[in-house]
């Protein structure tokens, strides 16, 4: 990986993307230390100071925002109403007709959904600050802090539409950067900023563990943090490599003259084929019980048992809930983003067959048995990864600012890895010797 940079910083036309990406993502670091309008920045910080941990409820949003949600900031919310954007768009193209047709019209297509996909991230964007604002104003943001209801002095109209105003607007700024980065940087835009919203919150989550710890000064839970980091990098790089590859033989065809065809190929189906996706499913179902539970009044049973089984991360009920949400999410995932039906019909259309069986009809059900096997090993390892949080509380009592969690160790083994294969297939671009020297 370091060549690859390396050997890319000697090209010029590559050095200058990286270049720009480097400055874009300065931009975007910049941003989420500017806070809001309307907001007491000090009253942030002392509520910050004194929480031990991060909010459950708001700490994946918190995440993705590279610490930028609970600070308040113009990029708040980050990236991540362009994410959900973007997952319920890909899971309407199943459900709607007509953007299943946009989608196989190519790239007049894909444009249409990406500007629908625009569209939602700021409509998602309205709601969501509309709700960080409302949070911040009641005080319930950070719960057990004096100030809290201090955060927001000025709880005028005006001052409300202002601060969503601005949170929205940071929004739509953080998904032009990331278009930028895709056009004219290294690519892969989105990703790369959510890479570094996660990276970013690294540092100062390590040196907490360090000062927390007891046993020579911390830095026996320090190095032990460190080492289970490189474990569970290494194991997440070996499972997302993972492949099932299905050989493919396409039959000759004589057209005039000429021959086509007779060549070899395969499908690559990986273990984990869901991605990031089932977890993110699976906390955000989750965070809406306790969610309702955190704004509803009153000592209702129903909410005690909410507050007790649900919001807490470490609960018994918690964790299995969310590992059986991960594996049905995943094969949830994996059934509406990979169809056997049409890939067998497109094998078929073109001359190609698995070696073995039939085309048509038996081939869509050996590629749907042959996923719903992978499926289930790369779900258990989703479901495990995302509980190491949990068991690193229960373990050596790390706080829930945990650095190495499944969500954030996925994302950026995932991103790192695409955006490598991505540097180096650019250099092999530039660098294509042929068959003569």
């Amino acid at each position: 990986m370091l060549t690859a940079f390396a050997r890319a910083f000697k090209t010029p036309d590559l050095r200058k993307k990286l270049l720009f990406t480097l400055g874009i993502i300065v931009v975007y670091r910049v941003g989420t230390h500017i806070p809001i309008p309307g907001v007491d920045y000090s009253a942030v910080q002392t509520c910050i100071d004194q929480a031990s941990t991060n909010t459950g409820l708001f700490g994946l949003v918190n995440m993705f925002s590279g610490g930028a949600l609970l600070q308040i900031t113009i990029f708040a919310l980050g990236i991540m109403p362009y994410i959900t954007a973007s997952i319920i768009l890909q899971l309407l193209t199943v459900v709607i007709p007509r953007l299943e047709a946009l989608k196989k019209e190519g790239q007049a297509g894909t444009a249409k959904i990406t500007q629908y996909t625009r569209y939602l991230t700021v409509a998602l964007a309205i709601l969501q600050g509309t709700g960080l604002v409302a949070t911040a104003r009641s005080g319930a943001l950070f719960q057990g802090c004096q100030v809290s209801s201090q955060i927001v002095p000025d709880q005028s109209i005006f001052t409300t539409i202002t601060m969503v105003i601005t949170m929205t607007a940071g929004t739509a700024v953080v998904m032009w950067l990331g278009e930028l980065i895709t056009d004219r940087g290294i690519g892969n835009g989105m990703s790369i900023l959510m890479f570094i919203s996660i990276a970013a919150t690294f540092p100062s989550a390590l040196w907490a563990i360090k000062q927390q710890g007891s046993l020579a000064d911390g830095w026996i839970e320090f190095g032990t943090v460190i080492a289970v980091g490189l474990v569970m990098v290494g194991l997440v790089v070996f499972v997302e490599q993972a492949q099932r590859r299905i050989p493919v033989q396409y039959a000759k065809r004589m057209i005039g003259r000429r021959s086509y065809g007779g060549t070899s190929t395969y499908i690559p189906l990986k273990v984990n084929q869901a991605g990031i996706i089932p977890v993110i499913f699976a906390s955000s179902l989750l965070y809406i019980p306790a969610l309702i539970a955190q704004f509803a009044g009153g000592d209702a049973g129903w909410k005690t048992w909410i507050e007790a089984n649900l919001a807490r991360t470490d609960a018994p009920a918690h964790v299995t809930l969310y590992f059986f949400l991960i594996i049905f999410f995943a094969f949830f995932y994996v059934a509406i983003s990979f169809n056997p039906e049409e890939v067998a019909d497109n094998m078929k259309k073109y001359g190609g067959f698995i070696p073995g069986i039939r085309a048509g009809r038996p081939t869509a059900e050996y590629l749907s048995y042959v996923l719903n096997r992978i499926t289930w090993p790369g779900s258990l390892y989703l479901g495990l990864i995302a509980l190491v949080p949990t068991m690193a509380l229960a373990g050596f009592g790390a706080n829930q600012n945990f650095p190495f969690g499944g969500t954030s160790i996925l994302i950026i083994v995932g991103v790192g890895l695409e955006t490598v294969k991505q540097i180096e297939s650019q250099l092999q671009q530039r660098n294509y010797e042929g068959f003569l020297r």
